[in-house]
Parts: C-alpha cells; structure tokens; sequence
C-alpha cells in the first residue's frame, strides 16, 4: 500500500512539474523577443531622462508627468500589439514605436 502512495505521489510531482515547465517555456521568450527587448530598454531609458531633468529643475512637473503618461502610453501599446503576436512584435511595428519614442526623446532634451 505505501509503494502504491509513494508512486502516485512521484508520479503526480513529475507530472506537475512537466506542465510548469512547458508553461513557462514559452514565456521567457516572448518576454526577451528581441525587438520588444530593445523597445522596452528605450523606454526605460526616457523614463531615467525624464527623472534626471525634473530633478535637476531642467523639465516642470506638468511636463514630466505628460512625458511619463505617453511613455506609458507607448509601453502599453506594445503590450497590445505582442499580445496579438504571440509574444513578439513585428518590424513594421517596431518601427512605429521607435518613432513614437524618437518623438518624446525630441522633447525630453
């Protein structure tokens, strides 16, 4: 009876473990494509300026704040369009959001 249980018991650990695996085996990917890497690294970036400029009185917070709301505007644009990719972005549309941050870049100083 106790090797019975103790079958059971590893065979539902591994089987458990199986379906986390192949679960987050795709995630890592979508998460890390490339062109949403570089994107989001872009992204990031603006947002340090941002920080840096209104701290050191070169940037209002009223413009601060409306640079932070299109910046994350941006972000969750392409969040929408991976998630109608299947976790990546295509070229077209990493070219539109390169734009999109060239022109709060423009602005940023």
């Amino acid at each position: 009876m106790k090797l019975r249980n103790l079958i059971i018991a590893v065979a539902g650990v591994a089987l458990t473990a199986g379906v986390g695996g192949a679960a987050s085996a795709a995630t890592p990917w979508q998460l890390h494509h490339p062109r949403r890497v570089e994107v989001n690294h872009r992204l990031n970036h603006l947002n340090r300026e941002i920080r840096y400029e209104r701290r050191h009185g070169e940037m209002s917070a009223a413009e601060a704040g409306r640079l932070h709301h299109r910046l994350h505007m941006i972000r969750h644009q392409e969040r929408f369009l991976a998630s109608r990719q299947g976790g990546h972005i295509t070229r077209y549309q990493q070219g539109r959001l390169n734009g999109e941050e060239n022109a709060v870049k423009a602005r940023v100083g």
